[in-house]
């Protein structure tokens, strides 16, 4: 926030839709400005249908008067949309701006089929799902996509993908734009966000169920491994997005184990969804990616159950270090292997490993929003760039108001 006295309406929103401050008086309070000064910003805000007023707070003074009206971002101006690509799977969903799912579509959707397949795929989604949920193309206020990869946070192109061949660089924003425009009739430009896969996760995660915790890592182990970390509430992502790419960490056991990143012995050959179901095929069971194993777990499959076990042994090991660095509150399992077999392993190095301090006040947990969570990351990145202060001012003028 800008200096007492010079808060923009953009902060005034910020401190109510975090709570901060919901009433007149205490926005006053918080901010310097004269009542005068903080009505005028609040209009500003009334009339781009962004503010609303709630009940009637408790009265302040021990005189009596009127009580203080409380004030409330009004979650019903707009709605999101969201989607979390797999490599061979995808979800989209409409949300609002509090991150409640309206509607909600999952299905085959290949990343090998390149970019420009795959988002214009998705953009007929959306508009089905818009139809669904009963809202305009021009009531989104912005997109949110995850993908299994590392995003350059500037420029919302992937950076070297292991499992995304054809998407290095591609501009995922501008064609996703063009395809939500093409298939829905929008005439506006709507706002795209990318991130990766595990970063949304971890942030969807942390804000519903974990939202005190100042250090969260997520380990999701699917067709491949990696690691979203959220620290004071923010994202890291590190210099450009490759934070958190834990599955290419050489470990003594994958020597002789090929990655489809083109080097050996990285994490994700010898303890991802994708190398446990390599073994099951080559040991004659029917498996051919992460989703195959999670299904063979699910129904207590014992051999599924012993590699996956062993997988968590190799992830725990290299998160014994991870631990060790960022001294988390919460480390959560997600992904395909997140169950009981694979937690077992992870819970068994890693506190074979790591220092007593670091994990004396460390949490193990396995996802609660489960397929949901990089959607509700997504979402809420796209809320938190819309609604940051500097743009509020930017759209508010845009408006003309």
């Amino acid at each position: 926030m800008t200096g007492r006295g010079q808060a923009s309406a953009g902060d005034l929103l910020e401190l109510v839709r975090t709570g901060r401050a919901t009433t007149r008086g205490a926005l006053q309070q918080a901010t310097g400005l004269s009542r005068a000064t903080v009505g005028q910003r609040l209009d500003r805000l009334f009339r781009a249908g962004w503010l609303r007023e709630g009940a009637g707070g408790p009265v302040d003074s021990p005189l009596g008067g009127r009580p203080s009206i409380t004030l409330e971002f009004d979650d019903a101006h707009a709605v999101l949309l969201a989607a979390d690509l797999d490599t061979r799977h995808a979800r989209a969903a409409v949300l609002t701006l509090t991150g409640e799912i309206l509607a909600e579509h999952s299905g085959t959707l290949v990343v090998e089929d390149g970019p420009d397949t795959v988002l214009g795929e998705l953009g007929g989604w959306f508009a089905e799902l818009l139809e669904k949920a009963g809202h305009r193309a021009e009531e989104v206020g912005g997109i949110g996509l995850a993908v299994p990869g590392p995003v350059d946070n500037e420029t919302g192109r992937v950076v070297q993908p292991p499992i995304m061949p054809g998407w290095d660089g591609y501009d995922i924003r501008g064609r996703l734009a063009r395809a939500f425009a093409e298939r829905t009739g929008r005439a506006t430009e709507v706002p795209v966000l990318v991130d990766n896969d595990a970063n949304l996760m971890a942030y969807g995660e942390q804000r519903t169920g974990h939202p005190d915790c100042s250090a969260f890592v997520l380990v999701k182990v699917s067709t491949g491994i990696g690691a979203g970390v959220v620290v004071d509430g923010s994202i890291f992502r590190g210099i450009d997005g490759g934070a958190g790419d834990i599955g290419h960490i050489r470990v003594p056991e994958g020597a002789d184990s090929l990655c489809r990143c083109g080097s050996y012995g990285c994490l994700a050959a010898v303890a991802s969804g994708g190398a446990v179901a390599r073994k099951l095929a080559e040991a004659g069971i029917r498996a051919a990616s992460g989703s195959d194993v999670r299904d063979l777990l699910a129904s207590g499959h014992p051999e599924a159950a012993a590699l996956a076990r062993e997988a968590g042994r190799r992830v725990g090991d290299v998160l014994a270090t991870v631990v060790t660095l960022l001294n988390p509150g919460v480390l959560m399992i997600a992904g395909d292997l997140a169950g009981t077999p694979f937690l077992t392993g992870v819970r068994e190095l890693l506190y074979q490993r790591a220092l007593p301090r670091s994990t004396a006040r460390l949490d193990v947990v396995t996802s609660r929003l489960g397929e949901r969570a990089a959607l509700v990351g997504a979402g809420a990145m796209v809320v938190e760039h819309l609604y940051a202060p500097e743009r509020v001012e930017e759209r508010l003028l845009a408006l003309g108001v």
